[in-house]
Formats: structure tokens, sequence, C-alpha cells
């Protein structure tokens, strides 16, 4: 007898994408062990994981959430959900003048919390408010990203770092946005630049990632400005060959759940006087390698 008919949540590839729909999983109720390792399993061979019709409290995410690791309390405090800090509110909503979540989240391709020593695991976004048209979520997958480099250039990068941060991009989104805060002295503190390898060993798999981003990373370490960012242009493009992507279409209660040692992600967008609403919680990861 398969393990398939012995336990009650299945895993379905979505055709055309190396993402997976988990079939049968109702976190209302207690997920015993055999089926939690078939979900660990799914998600390192596929990267990006859909549970649909997720309709869960806060506590029952955070506790699933915590099944993969201690989370991460994003350094946006004033996004956290009211008595959960470990969630945080991504929306376009503004109620009494003042934004209920962050608006702008993922408007660049990017690895979440990359530009900490330490960066994601992985994060899971459920959604709360979906808007009528847009709002799609695009992820690329960095491992065939990696895969897709000339030979010449793998030898070229394999061993150069890169410098990430938080604040690359954040005055550029604040021009767009007038509702992305400006970051208090202590804020700043927790954003500290990391130096990260630009190809990245998955540390329970062994395959190798691209790990650059248009978001964070500033700089390749050790080469002249003009070099550096004319080979993070190149790097850039591969990452994002539109042949490496999964396009999520939200749909009701759907919750999300990616690997950020593998892919990168990025926010379709849908218009401003749509409501959205999502609360994402992100698993502690290791250091790259």
């Amino acid at each position: 007898m398969s393990i398939e008919t012995v336990t009650r949540v299945e895993i379905r590839p979505l055709p055309g994408s190396f993402a997976a729909e988990v079939v049968g999983l109702d976190l209302n109720q207690p997920l015993d062990e055999a089926d939690f390792r078939r979900i660990h399993r799914a998600h390192l061979d596929h990267h990006v994981l859909v549970f649909r019709d997720q309709r869960i409290t806060p506590e029952q995410q955070i506790a699933f959430s915590r099944r993969f690791g201690a989370l991460e309390i994003h350094v946006l405090h004033q996004f956290h959900l009211k008595g959960h800090p470990e969630i945080l509110i991504v929306s376009n909503i503004v109620e009494n003048g003042q934004p209920v979540g962050l608006g702008d989240a993922g408007h660049f391709w990017h690895s979440d919390l990359s530009y900490k020593e330490k960066p994601s695991l992985g994060s899971l976004l459920l959604a709360q408010e979906l808007p009528s048209e847009g709002g799609d979520t695009l992820f690329a997958d960095q491992h065939a990203a990696w895969d897709a480099l000339p030979p010449e250039l793998q030898a070229r990068v394999r061993g150069l770092k890169a410098e990430h941060s938080y604040l690359a991009k954040y005055e550029e989104l604040r021009e767009r946005s007038p509702w992305r805060p400006k970051l208090s002295d202590e804020q700043v503190a927790q954003v500290k630049p990391a130096v990260q390898p630009v190809v990245r060993t998955h540390p329970e798999t062994g395959q190798l990632g691209l790990f650059v981003s248009e978001h964070f990373t500033t700089r390749i370490v050790g080469l002249p400005d003009s070099e550096s960012r004319a080979l993070l242009e190149e790097l850039f493009r591969y990452a994002t060959l539109p042949e490496l992507q999964y396009r999520h279409r939200w749909q009701p209660h759907d919750m999300v759940f990616w690997d950020n040692r593998s892919v990168m992600h990025l926010a379709a967008g849908c218009p401003d006087h749509l409501r959205r609403r999502l609360h994402r919680t992100t698993v502690q990861g290791d250091q790259p390698f």
C-alpha cells in the first residue's frame, strides 16, 4: 500500500510549474507527524506549496508555521497584527488615515530577509481579503536560474560574495508610497547589512541556487562599482527568466508557503482602490554557505 493511500494529505504538482498544491489538509485539525513530514518533503521538492481554503485563526497560522522553526518578528512593528507580533499584515487598506499593513511589500524581486545574517527559511502568506482583479504573486526558481547560467558565468560567480541591505530601496519605496513609515534609529540598527554568497547551497537538499536580488543586493564584494553593477544586472536577468516563474493567482483563504532559500518572489500589484489584506509569518533560517 502506497503512502498516498494511508495518509489524508495529497501533494499535486501544479501543471507547468515547480509549485504544488496540498490537498486534504485542514489546519483546524491536529496535524500528525506523518502528514507533516510529507508537507516538509514537498516543500523541499516544489519550493512553493499552496494550501487551499484555510479558514484558520492567527494562533493556528502561527502554530503551523512554528512546526518548521522559530518565527521572525519583522522590523516594521507598526504593521504587526495586534497581539500577534509574529504576523506581519500585508495590505493596501487605509483606515482613519492610517495604513493597516505594509502596502508595497514585494514591489521588487527578492528573497525575504536576505539582508539578515541568517535569512528566512520560508514565509507563509494567508489571504484575508482579496481584490477582484490583480494581486497575483510571482515566484522564480533560483536553482533553475543557477542551472541556466552559462558555464563560464557559473565559474566566475561561484566564490563571490555580495552585500544585502534592507535600506537599499527603502527611501525609493517611501517616495512611491506615503504610507511606508520612516524608520527610527532603533529600527535601522536592527537591519545592518549582511554579506552573503552569490551562489547558495540549500542546507537541506544540497542544491545550488542564485542568492541575489534587485531589492536587497547592493554590490558584489571586492569588485569595482561599474563591474559589480553590470554583473548584478546580468544575474538579475537570469534569476527572473519568464520560463523559471510560477504565477500564483490567489483564491479566497489560500495560504502559500515558499522556500526563501530556493525562490524569489514579486508582487504583481493591484489597483489601489481594491482592498487586499494578507497575513505573513516568516520562519527563521540558517547562515547561507
